[in-house]
């Protein structure tokens, strides 16, 4: 998976212009990548942008949550879950 890009991608859905929050957002980026591939057992395919688009979007919402004890939306919870399923993760 690559963490620029999603970073990247991060940024344009937040609307963020600058490089001010690079550092902080490419560590969210890549919690979440190491996150789904540690403890849900995903192998991320790079090329594939269902499972980009899922980075990008978990990362965002990691970074709008930052300050909130709300749980994960329906919409991550369902992408999650098929991921897992789809790709044979979390069997461990």
């Amino acid at each position: 998976m690559d963490v620029t890009l999603a970073t990247s991608l991060v940024k344009e859905r937040l609307g963020i212009r600058t490089n001010v929050r690079d550092t902080y957002l490419t560590t969210i980026t890549e919690s979440v990548i190491k996150e789904l591939e540690d403890e849900k057992g995903l192998v991320l395919d790079g090329a594939n942008p269902y499972h980009l688009m899922f980075v990008v979007d978990y990362a965002t919402w990691r970074y709008q949550s930052r300050d909130s004890d709300k749980a994960m939306p329906r919409h991550l919870q369902f992408r999650l879950h098929n991921l897992i399923i789809h790709t044979g993760g979390g069997g461990q």
